[in-house]
């Protein structure tokens, strides 16, 4: 009791107030995104080791249909705030509903996808109700002997992997990067609650004002969405390489992903980019082909379904994770894999 009292002056709260496991389900105009789904299928696993429902926060405009697929992937509420000042995106208004949401209701746990618009509101949401957040985190595991959630996420630049708690403030918050954790599954039978409010929001509360929306006329790499990943490395020699890596890719209707060494060096888009630094993914095949397996990268696609590498130093330690391993030269095993390849439906 006299350790309670004392963390309680320096700021604490009472954590034993705080009870429940939410998700942040983050829509874009009417699309619900796919690190919702997997922050519901983490939550899930997170809510039903502390015997806790499982609840996903809405915001938005007349996107009623979102809420019922969240009950369908399985949460078991959703507080779906509908108001015409939350049809775009703005850090004011989300912050300012959410927060509401937090002091009335006392979540112990909230997690965000780390995307553009979580990496934004996140640090919003933490700072004004007086929690921390750890940001980008790859692993969620509960202690059972004090309820802490422990978060994991990769520091000094992925060398190492860092597991961070926050023992006497609440809710316990965190980013989750996208394409970590395994989606939730769908099921048309689920029941679950659905409580429609309308957040207390005026005009004023509103700091900035959307004026247009202008997307980019070019592609974005659906890395995290992709089935197979055939990835080139600095193995490839020269920003050439990637036509041959395109080239495989084309055979098995994949995406072509890429280390940072040959981003860092120009050869590709930062969008290709798999690892610490880039996008995590977890197709289920991963072509690396002279890729040496750098600690970096390694964290991003180790949790590919099936991996085959293809590399010259049979030392790699992409062979260490690899189900298949080729050691040789990929401007000479790649023609070979392909050929083989042709007129086999892939």
């Amino acid at each position: 009791m006299e350790e309670k009292t004392k963390n309680l002056k320096a700021g604490a709260v009472n954590v034993d107030e705080y009870r429940g496991v939410w998700i942040f389900a983050e829509q874009r105009q009417g699309q619900l995104l796919n690190v919702a789904l997997e922050l519901l299928g983490e939550g899930r696993k997170i809510a039903n080791t502390l015997g806790l429902p499982l609840t996903a926060i809405l915001l938005g405009h007349e996107v009623d249909e979102i809420a019922d697929k969240l009950i369908k992937y399985g949460v078991d509420k959703v507080y779906y705030g509908d108001h015409k000042l939350l049809d775009i995106y703005n850090t004011d208004g989300y912050t300012k509903a959410i927060c509401d949401l937090i002091n009335r209701e006392k979540p112990e746990i909230m997690l965000i996808g780390a995307t553009t618009i979580g990496r934004d509101l996140g640090p919003r949401i933490s700072s004004r109700i007086h929690t921390g957040l750890t940001a980008d985190c790859t692993k969620l595991d509960i202690d059972m002997d004090n309820r802490r959630l422990m978060q994991t996420r990769p520091a000094f630049g992925g060398n190492l992997m860092a597991t961070i708690i926050c023992p006497n403030h609440r809710p316990q918050m965190a980013t989750v990067r996208p394409g970590v954790m395994e989606k939730s599954k769908y099921d048309k039978n689920r029941a679950g609650k659905i409580i429609k409010f309308t957040p207390e929001l005026e005009e004023k509360d509103i700091r900035t004002k959307v004026l247009e929306i202008v997307k980019g006329t070019k592609a974005q790499v659906q890395l995290e969405d992709a089935k197979v990943i055939v990835s080139g490395g600095r193995g490839l020699g020269s920003p050439e390489g990637f036509k041959l890596i395109e080239s495989l890719a084309d055979k098995f209707n994949a995406v072509v992903g890429a280390s940072r060494a040959t981003v860092d060096a120009g050869w590709i888009e930062q969008g290709h980019q798999v690892g610490q630094t880039g996008k995590t993914v977890r197709p289920s095949l991963y072509i690396a082909c002279g890729i040496s397996g750098a600690i970096q990268h390694l964290a991003g696609m180790q949790e590919s379904k099936v991996i085959v590498a293809i590399n010259k130093d049979p030392d790699a330690p992409i062979f260490k994770i690899a189900d298949y391993g080729i050691v040789g030269d990929l401007y000479e095993v790649i023609p070979e894999f392909m050929e083989a390849l042709d007129g086999i439906d892939v």
